[in-house]
């Protein structure tokens, strides 16, 4: 993983990028004279600076001509005196640089018009949110700062690459991930990555050695993980891209929020990101998320007849997908999926085939084929009282695993739908995912269909179809009620539907004899499919309790037959009056 990280940090790179530099924000102009006097300070909009020294971690160290005013002016009273001492030693090791003069005399010769009267006037002229930026060196007649020198950023890339060279000569040692020792492998922080979830502000470490425990062989802190400095930088900023690339975006409802190019989000603790060897963009990711119709119709015929030419992929890119929390500063890898791109394109096609359900659209009068959301997959056993939704998370990466290797979800999904079923009712996505859990879990046994299958006379998926039936009979014959048989007996039915079935075909009875009463015509009709659906098991030979299987098997039967009463011509056939 961490390999492929450090491919896709490199291929990031321009030409003009080197380890001893990167980009870092800042919105702060200390604008000096060429004497070294303080001549103002100009605020502005957060921008990223370009080529500045490159520090992996800031504990201890300081960035040359480019830091926090603790740094640069010593704010912060006695606390900021070691910070600010760091950062005038790092700026003494430029000394000889010619474009830097300006900013030595600012702390040396001209100290009182200069680094002292900046600290006297800083707080008035900075508001107090706007302290902590970045503050860059600029001569008041100069649109550039000094560290876009040219001189100053090749001195520091000399000076890098001189201490480079040093430490290789005593610390010779492979690269775990390169396989050269053209770099040391250093015990020095690699890097944090930010917008982990659950992680802190400030980032998190994807590796990091920072006690005993995790030592051996007598190397110190990250010298353990074998990886040099060239690999470690290039990897910090792979995963970093992935993690942040996006831009701000408006909702159907106009408001703004985040769209991340190569991420996706499910639960609060919980981040998927994604790529490829070549850097393609791989629309069949987003469809997990906003399954257009006619697309994946087109992507599921597409790879059902193995069209070649209609394939936009060479079989040589790889497709490569991490899952990602964060535990405080750390970073925990959850999972790790490479494959083929084109293995990919049929794997989601397989997704889709397996999770598409028969919905009855009351507003066209018609039934559609729907093909659920992801996150609306990993939500249906989701108690939506929940403040911090963790189980949503594990959920979703579960999916996210079917839906890119075909691999079956566990069982405790279904656990979990079926106990917001028995609270709430048997939604089409709830019943996308039973299907998609017995079909993949239980293949010895009939497959379940998206719609209604008269083929199927597995006596947990009729029971559902019967109970479904009676429950029409009922409304039939006493209208809409506020606690009906659904309320009161589904879950009775779903787990011990011998004992439960005595007692609905006892209030069948009733409900038939009052609609026969009423409505002889429509009585007659819907004793006729009651019958036509008993007659396919024996109810009186129907185990004692339902196995969690059967359970699926129950709630599914139960909502294909209600799907199919909804349906305006089956409506037309069976509730008729004489």
């Amino acid at each position: 993983m961490i390999k492929e990280l450090s491919e896709l940090g490199k291929k990031l790179r321009s030409s003009e990028s080197h380890n001893a530099l990167k980009d870092e924000p800042f919105s702060i102009d200390l604008l000096i004279g060429e004497d070294g006097s303080f001549q103002d300070f100009f605020l502005f909009e957060k921008q990223m600076a370009k080529r500045v020294e490159a520090i992996t971690a800031k504990k201890g160290k300081a960035r040359l001509l480019l830091d926090k005013a603790e740094e640069i002016l010593q704010y912060g009273g006695e606390a900021s005196k070691k910070k600010h001492q760091l950062f005038l030693e790092k700026l003494n090791e430029y000394s000889n640089l010619k474009s830097i003069q300006p900013v030595l005399a600012f702390y040396n010769r001209n100290k009182e018009k200069g680094v002292e009267l900046a600290l006297s006037l800083f707080e008035s002229k900075i508001p107090e949110k706007e302290r902590k930026g970045n503050i860059a060196f600029r001569l008041h007649n100069m649109d550039s700062r000094i560290h876009d020198n040219l001189e100053v950023q090749e001195s520091i890339i000399q000076k890098y690459e001189e201490a480079q060279k040093s430490k290789l000569a005593t610390i010779a040692k492979t690269c775990s991930i390169c396989g050269k020792n053209e770099y040391p492998v250093e015990d020095i922080p690699h890097g944090m990555i930010k917008r982990v979830p659950e992680g802190t502000t400030s980032g998190c470490a994807l590796v990091s050695f920072n006690n005993d425990a995790f030592e051996s062989y007598g190397l110190e802190g990250n010298q353990n993980s074998s990886i040099c400095t060239n690999c470690a930088k290039t990897y910090v900023e792979g995963l970093g891209w992935l993690m942040n690339d996006g831009s701000p975006t408006l909702n159907e409802k106009g408001k703004e929020y985040y769209k991340f190019n190569h991420r996706k989000n499910f639960g609060p603790d919980t981040a998927m990101v994604f790529w490829t060897k070549e850097n393609q963009k791989v629309e069949e990711i987003d469809f997990l998320e906003q399954p257009d119709e006619q697309a994946v119709s087109s992507l599921i015929e597409s790879v059902a007849s193995g069209s070649k030419n209609q394939s936009r992929y060479i079989q040589t890119d790889q497709f490569y997908s991490c899952t990602l929390s964060g535990v405080s500063a750390r970073i925990a890898v959850r999972d790790w999926i490479e494959t083929s791109l084109e293995n990919l394109r049929n794997q989601i096609a397989k997704w889709f085939q397996d999770i598409k359900i028969s919905h009855y659209d009351s507003a066209l009068k018609q039934t559609k084929i729907l093909y659920p959301r992801l996150y609306d997959l990993a939500r249906t056993g989701q108690n939506m009282d929940e403040t911090k939704h963790y189980t949503l998370s594990r959920t979703a990466v579960h999916l996210w695993n079917c839906a890119l290797k075909n691999s079956a979800p566990p069982l405790w999904v279904l656990t979990s739908v079926l106990k917001r079923i028995r609270l709430e009712g048997v939604t089409f996505q709830r019943a996308s995912i039973i299907r998609l859990i017995l079909n993949r879990n239980f293949k010895g046994g009939i497959m379940i269909n998206e719609q209604l299958d008269p083929a199927n006379e597995n006596p947990a998926y009729v029971a559902g179809q019967i109970f479904a039936k009676i429950e029409s009979i009922q409304y039939a014959a006493l209208g809409d009620r506020n606690s009906g048989i659904r309320e009161k007996y589904f879950s009775y039915a779903m787990t011990a539907p011998l004992a439960a079935f005595g007692r609905l075909f006892n209030l069948n009875a009733k409900h038939f004899t009052k609609l026969k009463s009423d409505k002889p015509g429509l009585a007659v009709n819907l004793d006729k499919e009651l019958q036509a659906l008993v007659g396919k098991i024996e109810i009186a030979k129907l185990s004692a309790t339902f196995s969690l299987e059967q359970q699926g098997q129950f709630a599914i039967g139960y909502y294909h037959q209600k799907e199919r009463q909804f349906n305006k011509s089956e409506s037309k056939e069976t509730i008729k009056e004489n």
